[in-house]
C-alpha cells in the first residue's frame, strides 16, 4: 500500500519532472503575484525529489541569470519546496554604501535567518514575481543564516550587508512572503520607462 506521503512525493517528482521537460533552454516560467504559491509558506526540503534535484537547481540558477536576478525561490518557478538559489557579482566600487561584495553560487535548502545585532539598512528593492515595480525595505544588516546546503551539509554563518539582504529576501519567499510586506509603500515606484536597478535583491 503506498502511504499518503509516498503518493505526494511522487506527485511532486512528476511535476518537476514535466516542468523541467517542457523548458529546453533550461529557463522556467516565473510565477507572478497573486499565484496562491508565492503565499504559501514552503515545505521544508527533505530527499522528496532525488535525483531531480540536481536538474532543478540548474535550472533555477539558468533563470535566475536570464531574468536577471541575484536569487530565485522554487515557489518563484511553481515549487512549494524550501528551496533557493543565489548569486551576485557584487559592484566593485569598494566605496558603495551597500557593501556588495561579490555572492558566489549557492544553493540554500530550508535556510532561517535572525538578525545579529540592531544595525539596519534601507535600499530600493524589486523582486522578478512582481516585476516592473520598486519600493524600499528596511533589513538587517547582519543576520545568522543557517540551513543546509544542496548535499545536505550544515550552513551556519553571518553574513554582512547586501548578501545579508538577498538572503532575507529570498528566504521571505518560503515563508509565504513578498518584499512589498515589509516595505515602505510610500516610496513604490514604477521601474517602466526608468534605468533599471543594478541588478538589485531580486
Amino acid at each position: 500500500m503506498v502511504s499518503v506521503r509516498q503518493g505526494e512525493d511522487e506527485a511532486l517528482r512528476a511535476h518537476v519532472g514535466d516542468l523541467l521537460a517542457g523548458f529546453d533552454d533550461g529557463v522556467l516560467p516565473i510565477v507572478q503575484a497573486g499565484h496562491p504559491v508565492l503565499r504559501t509558506p514552503a515545505v521544508p526540503y527533505a530527499g522528496q525529489l532525488g535525483d531531480l534535484l540536481g536538474p532543478l537547481l540548474a535550472a533555477m540558477r539558468t533563470t535566475m541569470h536570464a531574468a536577471p536576478g541575484v536569487g530565485l525561490a522554487a515557489p518563484q518557478v511553481g515549487i512549494g519546496l524550501a528551496i533557493a538559489v543565489v548569486e551576485d557579482p557584487g559592484l566593485a566600487a569598494v566605496d558603495d554604501d551597500r557593501e556588495r561584495p561579490p555572492l558566489p553560487y549557492r544553493v540554500l535548502v530550508n535556510p532561517r535567518y535572525e538578525p545579529v545585532g540592531d544595525e539596519t539598512r534601507t535600499f530600493a528593492e524589486c523582486c522578478l514575481s512582481v516585476p516592473g515595480w520598486q519600493a524600499e525595505r528596511t533589513r538587517a544588516r547582519r543576520v545568522r543564516l543557517t540551513g543546509q546546503d544542496e548535499a545536505a551539509a550544515p550552513l551556519d554563518e553571518v553574513v554582512t550587508g547586501w548578501p545579508a539582504r538577498i538572503v532575507q529576501h529570498e528566504t521571505d519567499h518560503l515563508r509565504g512572503e513578498l518584499y512589498l510586506d515589509g516595505a515602505d509603500l510610500r516610496t513604490l515606484a514604477s521601474t517602466l520607462g526608468q534605468a533599471r536597478l543594478p541588478r538589485a535583491a531580486r
